[in-house]
C-alpha cells in the first residue's frame, strides 16, 4: 500500500490493550514507545498481536511541543 504521509514510524508491537471500543496499541520505535488509539475493530481487522511489525502513521497538520 503506497500513502502520501511523511510521518511514518516503523516499530514493533509490544502492547494491546482494548477497551470497550478503543484499543491502545503501544510501539516500540527504536528505544522510544508511541501508543495508538485504534478502533478493536481495526486491531482485528489487522489482526495485530505482540511482535508483529508495524507501521505507525502519524495524522495531525501540526504538532506542537511544549517543555515540561
Amino acid at each position: 500500500m503506497k500513502i502520501s504521509a511523511r510521518n511514518q514510524l516503523k516499530g514493533h508491537v509490544v502492547e494491546v490493550n482494548k477497551g470497550q471500543t478503543t484499543a491502545h496499541v503501544r510501539i516500540d520505535i527504536g528505544g522510544a514507545i508511541v501508543t495508538a488509539s485504534i478502533t478493536n475493530e481495526a486491531v482485528d481487522d489487522l489482526a495485530l498481536a505482540v511482535g508483529d511489525s508495524v507501521t505507525a502513521i502519524v495524522k495531525a497538520s501540526d504538532v506542537i511541543v511544549g517543555k515540561a
